[in-house]
Formats: C-alpha cells, sequence, structure tokens
C-alpha cells in the first residue's frame, strides 16, 4: 500500500506484513481471532506439514487403537469383564475416526471444503464416540486391570470432548463461508470462534486421552512380525499369575 498523499511505500509495515512465518520465508495474512486446526495448514507451505503431521498421526492413533484392542483383547480371555463385539466396534470406530484424519490431511479446506468437513465430522464424532466406548470398557475392567481414577480421568476427558463436539457442529454449520481472515464484526464471527476453541478442546482431548493408555501398554510383552498379526503375553493378571 501507499501513504496517503505521497508515491512513496509507507515505512509502516501492514498488518499483513508484519509478522512471517519462519517455515515460509515470506509474509503471511494472519487469521483474525480463534483459528481452528486446519486453518493453521491451509495455504502452502504450511499446508504440506500441516497434511504430513496429520497422516503420521493418524498412523500413530491407527496403531495405539490396533495395540490397545490387543491388549483388552487378551485381558478379556484372562478375566472375562465385557463382550469382544464392544472391544471390536470401538475399534472400528477409531479407524474409520483415523481414516477422517487422513481425509483432512489430503483434502484442503479451501480446496474442497465438503470433503474436508465431512473428513473432520468423521475424525471428530468416530474419536469421540472411541473415547467413550473406551471408557466404558475401562469402568468394566476395573479393579482387575485399570485403577478407579484412571477411569474417572478417561471419562472425564470422553464427557468434556462428547460436550465440546455438538456446539462444534452447529456452529460450523451455521458459518456461511469458508475463510482464514475473520472481523470481529462480522456476522458469523462468534460462530468461528465458538466453533474452534471447541475444535481445539477436542483435539487436545484425543492427546490427553491417548496418555492414559501408558499404563496399560506396560502390563504385556508385544510381538510382531510381518506375516503375523500383534502377539500379546500378559504379565501382570488379577492374580499376578503370568498368562502367555
Amino acid at each position: 500500500m501507499s501513504s496517503a498523499g505521497s508515491g512513496k511505500p509507507s515505512s509502516h509495515p501492514q498488518p499483513s506484513q508484519a509478522v512471517s512465518p519462519q517455515v515460509s520465508g515470506r509474509p503471511a495474512e494472519i487469521p483474525r481471532g480463534t483459528a481452528p486446526p486446519s486453518d493453521t495448514g491451509t495455504t502452502p507451505p504450511e499446508s504440506g506439514i500441516f497434511g504430513f503431521m496429520i497422516n503420521f498421526s493418524a498412523f500413530l492413533g491407527a496403531a495405539t487403537m490396533y495395540t490397545r484392542y490387543k491388549i483388552v483383547e487378551k485381558q478379556n480371555q484372562t478375566s472375562y469383564f465385557s463382550t469382544p463385539v464392544f472391544n471390536l466396534v470401538s475399534l472400528v470406530l477409531g479407524l474409520v475416526g483415523c481414516i477422517g484424519m487422513g481425509i483432512v490431511a489430503n483434502f484442503q479446506e479451501l480446496a474442497v471444503p465438503v470433503v474436508h468437513d465431512g473428513g473432520a465430522l468423521l475424525a471428530f464424532v468416530c474419536g469421540v464416540g472411541y473415547t467413550l466406548l473406551q471408557s466404558i470398557i475401562s469402568y468394566k475392567s476395573c479393579p482387575q486391570w485399570n485403577s478407579m481414577s484412571t477411569c474417572h480421568v478417561r471419562m472425564a476427558i470422553s464427557a468434556v470432548s462428547c460436550a465440546a463436539v455438538v456446539p462444534m457442529i452447529a456452529c460450523a454449520s451455521l458459518i456461511s463461508i469458508t475463510k482464514l481472515e475473520w472481523n470481529p464484526k462480522e456476522k458469523d464471527y462468534v460462530y468461528h470462534v465458538v466453533s474452534a476453541i471447541c475444535e481445539w478442546t477436542v483435539a487436545f482431548g484425543f492427546i490427553f486421552y491417548f496418555l492414559t493408555f501408558i499404563h496399560d501398554f506396560q502390563v504385556g510383552v508385544y510381538r510382531f512380525n510381518g506375516h503375523e498379526p500383534l502377539t500379546i503375553r500378559v504379565r501382570r493378571t488379577p492374580e499376578n499369575i503370568s498368562v502367555t
């Protein structure tokens, strides 16, 4: 832009030039207000990094869910506490959520918003469903395999995520246009902010929920090769007897 009354460029940086992302080395427009996760990786080259990290996270999430499934399966064989179908349904929901993450990563928000939003819906809804089912399984396996405090923490995270995903979807559906920059005076600005806050809440909820699996993953020895499925040897049982 030019300064008023002169043909010389202004010496004062404009809002879009004040901050230059270190990853790109070029001026970038900064979204106003709170930005949802997808908005942080919509334009190149950030979009490439965003896509790579989301794909990698989806792979790690699927691996974690499958390992958790095998652990619960082995625990249930040792001391029956729940129908195996319950555990299988939670795994399917989790894997569908990971597929949704892959869709989000590979179909950018501004390029194909319908596909991107569909993937996000799969990721969040199926992810919340997975955490709820796993929380119920945790209660059923308590106190043999989980402490009551762990069960409460998992259910609390699931409840917060479930409470956040509803307004997230509702507000996102009320936004009439998809864009990166928002003005607080615009009519859909409040919906954008509420949806973004809820989206970040659910995303961090998934991270903290997976962290509660650390203790569970320490109860067995895991073996895997390319020709056989993952096998688990449980080291801790309700009677502290080793089971193979």
